[in-house]
Formats: structure tokens, C-alpha cells, sequence
């Protein structure tokens, strides 16, 4: 589907007048409150030959553009919808030349505007089992945080298996199941280019446990089998250059540099397992403090 001639006079209206400049901050949310660094619009700026960082200081957004339209990987907060447009607009991708919209995970950080994206341009929503229960419910039910973190729910076009591909104008996106921050956390590969040289970039997916209950979870029996599982195809990816959801979280500091200077897929995956074991001992002296939600 197209967007109304209402919402492109409006995107018309949005790229005379920018309303998202560089260092402006995105609303707060009236349901989930975020870090500003989150809501904290950054200029769009290239990260290789095809690809563009187009989110906020701490929550990524990438644009791949391709010779049959573009690809959006994740998105951000609920709030970054018009924003993006506005981005993508800016580079030169109206709303009906975006095909593909690709995610990491199904929590309100990362999947929020992906609705009111693909009902602007009509782009095809790709996901895995897992995460596509999560996207229909908005954040229902979830395993660790309840009702806390409820975003538009979204419809899921096509469904990936591990290791499955997803192509456009030549550019080949191989999904990676990474499940060390939620059941159907995905990771991304793909070949660009930099500097006349091929750069395989790797999209990894959160590896985290924030407030996770690790022992004994009734709803999530194997999750820590399902971390280290997680972190061994981590390590095995192609991997020239590291980006995740949180850029700080793979060692950029985004407010200081726009070149990408991250850790090693390894590195990022070694981090993360150390991470996970020192909660897992501490969660094991005192279960019985552990948020079990």
C-alpha cells in the first residue's frame, strides 16, 4: 500500500522544516519511560557504501540501500516513526521504496515505530516464530517484564528459519538465531562495502540479562542453555564489523564518534558470557531476591 496524500504532504512538509535535528529529543512516552540518550535524535550519517546509521545516540536504526529499494533494520522507540520517515526521506528513499524491515528483537526499544512504519510504506515485516508472537501481542505477556513494555502491535509478513536468507537488489541478509536476550532474538549479516574493500557488517542482537530470573524459571526452564547457545553462534559469525541495538553495548561511544569502533563479535559474546555467569552466582546465594516476573 501507498501512504495518503495526506502523510506525504505532511513528509513534504517535514523535510522543508526538519523537525528532528541533530540534538533534539524525542517525547517521552506516556507508558514507558526511557533514557534521553534513546530519544536523542542524531544526524544520519554513512556507515559503509549501502548502509546508514538513521536512529537516535542509544538506540540504533539502519538503512540498507539497495538498487530495488531499501531496508530497514530495527527502529527504536514507539515515538522514532516520523523520524525515520524523516530520515529516510532525507536519503533519498521515499516510504513506498522501503521493501524490507528487519528487527532484532520484540521489545518496545527496538520494535516500537515498526508498525507505523510499515503501515506508511507498505514494506514487508520479516521475523522468526518466536519474536512474531511478540510482535502481534506489542509486548504482551512478556517473559520477564510483563505488561511493562506494550508498543503497536505488529503483523509479520514472512517468517525466517535460522541461517535462511532474505535478498534484495542483490544485497543478501542471512538471519542468525541468537537467543541470549529473548527467545527470538535475531542477528543479521551481510556484505557492503568500504573504501573500495568488502565489509561484512554483523547486526548482533542484545546479549543481556537485565533483571532476568536465571534459576529455576518456571515460564523459561533452559534459558541459560538457550544464552550459551546464544553466545556460541555469536562468536561464529562473519563479523568484519560489530553493530548492535545499543551501540554502547558492543563498546561505541555514538555521542563521540560516528565511526563505528566496536569489539570483536568474540569479544562481544566472551563479555556477555562473563556477564551472564557472575548474575548466575549471585542469583544462586539469593534466589529468593530475584524479581521473578
Amino acid at each position: 500500500m501507498r501512504p495518503s496524500v495526506a502523510v506525504s504532504l505532511l513528509l513534504a512538509a517535514l523535510l522543508q522544516t526538519p523537525a528532528f535535528a541533530a540534538e533534539s529529543v524525542l517525547p517521552q512516552a506516556q507508558a514507558y519511560e526511557s533514557s534521553e540518550s534513546w530519544r536523542r535524535a542524531v544526524a544520519p550519517f554513512q556507515i559503509a557504501d549501502r548502509t546508514w546509521y538513521i536512529g537516535t545516540e542509544g538506540l540504533s536504526a539502519l538503512l540498507v540501500k539497495t538498487d530495488a529499494g531499501a531496508v530497514l533494520i530495527d527502529g527504536g522507540l514507539p515515538q522514532a516513526a516520523d523520524m525515520l520517515l524523516e530520515r529516510m526521506r532525507a536519503l533519498g528513499v521515499a516510504p513506498s521504496d522501503l521493501k524490507l524491515i528487519l528487527h532484532s528483537h520484540a521489545h518496545i526499544d527496538h520494535a516500537g515505530p515498526i508498525a507505523a512504519i510499515q503501515r506508511a510504506t507498505g514494506a514487508r515485516v520479516v521475523s522468526n516464530a518466536e519474536s512474531a508472537v511478540l510482535l502481534a501481542r506489542g509486548g504482551f505477556d512478556d517473559l520477564h517484564f510483563g505488561d511493562g513494555m506494550l508498543f503497536p502491535p505488529v503483523h509479520v509478513d514472512r517468517l525466517v528459519m535460522d541461517g535462511e536468507t532474505v535478498e534484495l537488489g542483490g544485497v543478501v541478509f542471512t538471519t542468525h538465531f541468537t537467543p541470549a536476550h529473548t527467545p527470538g532474538s535475531m542477528s543479521w549479516t551481510w556484505t557492503d562495502a568500504k573504501d573500495g574493500k568488502p565489509l561484512r557488517i554483523a547486526y548482533v542482537d542484545s546479549l543481556s540479562a537485565p533483571g532476568y530470573h536465571l534459576v529455576d524459571n518456571a515460564r523459561y526452564p533452559h534459558i541459560v542453555d538457550d544464552y550459551r547457545r546464544g553466545f556460541t553462534a555469536v562468536r561464529a559469525l562473519p563479523c568484519d564489523l560489530l553493530l548492535t541495538p545499543h551501540p554502547d553495548a558492543s563498546g561505541w561511544k555514538l555521542a563521540e564518534s560516528n565511526t563505528p569502533t566496536t569489539l570483536t563479535c568474540r569479544a562481544y559474546a566472551d563479555k556477555a558470557e562473563r556477564a551472564l555467569d557472575k548474575t548466575l552466582q549471585e542469583q544462586r546465594r539469593a534466589p529468593a531476591k530475584t524479581d521473578a516476573r
